[in-house]
C-alpha cells in the first residue's frame, strides 16, 4: 500500500500542492500536518511511520519534507528498509536499499540539512543587521501607524475605549498597550 505524507512548516502555508502530487502518485491514504520540520517528534509523521509495514511504500514530494537532519533522515530510512518499507521520494525517484540508493540518499540529505543551516544562519545575520538600526522591533510588523495611534490616543480623552475603537477599528488592548508605552516614555 501507498502511504503519502505532507508537511509545511507553519500554519500560514499551504499543504494542497503535496497533496495534489501525492494524489498523483497514486497514494491511497495521506498524512498531513503543519509543523516544523525541525523537530523530530512530528505526530503524524510518527503516525504513518507506525502504520507502515513489509511491502508498503512511504512516498514524500521532497526530501526536506521526510527530515531536516542528516542523522535524523538515514535513522529513519535505515528502520523502514529494515522493515521491508520502500521510500519514494518524488523529486529525487525511488530510494532503493542497496549501497548506492543509501549513498545517494546520506549525499542528498546532507545537502538539505546544509541548505536549512544556510537559511538559519542567512536569517540570524539579517537579524543582526536589523538590530542595528534603532528603529527595529522584534516580531511581527504593528498594523496601526504611530500617527493613527496618536490620534486614537487623542480620541480617549473625550471618548471611551469603546467609541475610540468603533471610530478607529484599534482595538481595547492595543489603545491599552500604547498608552501605557507613551506613558513610560515621559
Amino acid at each position: 500500500m501507498k502511504y503519502g505524507y505532507a508537511r509545511v512548516s507553519s500554519q500560514g502555508q499551504d499543504l494542497q500542492s503535496q497533496i495534489r502530487e501525492l494524489e498523483k502518485e497514486g497514494c491511497h491514504k495521506i498524512f498531513s500536518e503543519k509543523f516544523t520540520g525541525t523537530k523530530k517528534d512530528r505526530p503524524k509523521f510518527k503516525e504513518v511511520l507506525d502504520l507502515l509495514k513489509e511491502g508498503d511504500t512511504l512516498v514524500v514530494t521532497k526530501l526536506d519534507r521526510f527530515a531536516r537532519s542528516t542523522i535524523d533522515g538515514i535513522q529513519t530510512i535505515k528502520d523502514l528498509f529494515e522493515r521491508g518499507v520502500k521510500v519514494h521520494i518524488l523529486n529525487m525517484g525511488l530510494v532503493e536499499n542497496t549501497s548506492t540508493g543509501r549513498l545517494v540518499f546520506n549525499i542528498m540529505s546532507s545537502f538539505a540539512e546544509f541548505e536549512r543551516d544556510m537559511i538559519v544562519e542567512r536569517t540570524q545575520e539579517g537579524k543582526a543587521i536589523a538590530r542595528l538600526r534603532d528603529d527595529f522591533r522584534e516580531g511581527r510588523p504593528r498594523k496601526f501607524k504611530k500617527k493613527q495611534i496618536e490620534y486614537a490616543l487623542t480620541l480617549l480623552e473625550n471618548h471611551t475605549y469603546k467609541e475610540v475603537t468603533e471610530i478607529t477599528g484599534i482595538s481595547k488592548r492595543t489603545l491599552i498597550r500604547r498608552k501605557k508605552e507613551k506613558e513610560n516614555e515621559k
